[in-house]
């Protein structure tokens, strides 16, 4: 399905096993550089798994990963996350303001982010100035994963795994992350790897999907396979997920 675009991630033969029960089977394909994929599935199918594989969380049990073209496990871990961010559901802060939050990536780093440069960072996520000073406690959930993902935005992620970032969000919230979500495609060409259980949103923001199903990457391709899938096993998931 990729080859208009240079892999950003390229998974050859993964297998991934804990105690011998195996959670991810044989997965080979390729999340095009610069380009929006979603993950979609059942729950239990091995994408939380998978993202995880991605910025080094976890490591495969067989097979290999390549990141930009490079062995993930010749990165060093520190620098593999900058590089490959993500943004969880729960859009974890620390306690403490906006601006103590996005500069968290400088301080880890010894350096310090300029207020001018927060203040920047927040309006490329569509929050203003005044923002910056309040307490993360007193944020909405759709307020915390604006600063989420500004915050990966300034550790300069080239690629950004997302996991259900949408899920426990109101109608409006979703659909002004959704958004965010485009514009930052967009304007930084930062490549998107989205676990969504939403179809509708894969279908609309995903540039590509991957269907997985036990484990397995049951299908691939452009997102709009989701509208006439040629596999029986994913046909069967996205009926019952309409319904």
């Amino acid at each position: 399905m990729n080859m208009l675009y240079e892999p950003a991630i390229h998974f050859q033969q993964v297998h991934f096993s804990v105690n011998d029960k195996m959670i991810l089977k044989s997965i080979t394909g390729s999340f095009p550089k610069g380009q929006i994929t979603t993950l979609v599935g059942p729950s239990g199918a091995g994408k939380t798994t998978l993202l995880k594989l991605c910025n080094g969380l976890l490591s495969p049990s067989n097979g290999h990963i390549l990141v930009d073209n490079q062995p993930i496990s010749t990165y060093d871990p520190t620098a593999l996350r900058r590089h490959v961010g993500i943004a969880l559901q729960a859009a974890p802060m620390i306690a403490g303001t906006v601006l103590e939050n996005l500069a968290l990536p400088r301080t880890l780093q010894g350096q310090k982010l300029l207020q001018q440069e927060a203040i920047q960072y927040l309006e490329d996520v569509g929050l203003n100035e005044s923002f910056l000073h309040q307490s993360t406690n007193d944020l909405s959930g759709g307020q915390r994963q604006k600063v989420s993902i500004a915050r990966t935005l300034i550790n300069k992620s080239s690629i950004l795994l997302l996991d259900e970032i949408t899920s426990a969000l109101d109608r409006q919230s979703v659909q002004d992350i959704e958004k965010l979500i485009v514009t930052i495609n967009k304007k930084y060409n930062v490549t998107m790897i989205w676990i969504t259980h939403n179809l509708q949103q894969a279908l609309t923001i995903g540039h590509y999907t991957w269907v997985m199903m036990n484990g397995e990457l049951v299908e691939t391709g452009k997102s709009s396979l989701l509208d006439a899938p040629t596999n029986p096993r994913v046909a069967e998931f996205v009926q019952g997920v309409n319904k």
